[in-house]
């Protein structure tokens, strides 16, 4: 099942297949009486919605999830540093031209008089 939930997201399948796919295999998960399945088919019919617009728009959080991921680990691995400059240098380095700012160097905006 875990092969078929899969296929439900490939690259060639037409929109409206998908979402059918993704029915059947909600019914199948639900009458599997495995708890991990039923778990899985729940969430998957309580946000139905949500995955249709992914599947529809072909957009995915995937490149977020796996920056994220990413940063973690720099910051666990930079345990120690002094300040917070010097863990966001080394996430600089590794990822990238990223414009991040922390809290405390927000500059206040001076109202117009």
């Amino acid at each position: 099942m875990k092969e078929q939930f899969g296929a439900i997201f490939t690259a060639g399948l037409a929109s409206a297949d998908a979402i059918a796919q993704l029915d059947r295999w909600t019914t199948r998960a639900l009458r599997s009486r495995l708890p991990s399945f039923v778990k899985a088919a729940n969430t998957m019919r309580d946000r139905r919605r949500i995955i249709i617009n992914a599947i529809e728009q072909g957009i995915s959080n995937g490149r977020v999830e796996g920056m994220n991921t990413k940063v973690r680990l720099i910051i666990r691995r930079g345990y120690g540093f002094h300040s917070a400059k010097a863990a966001l240098a080394l996430v600089m380095l590794a990822c990238g031209p990223i414009n991040l700012t922390l809290a405390h160097e927000h500059q206040p905006t001076q109202a117009a008089a």
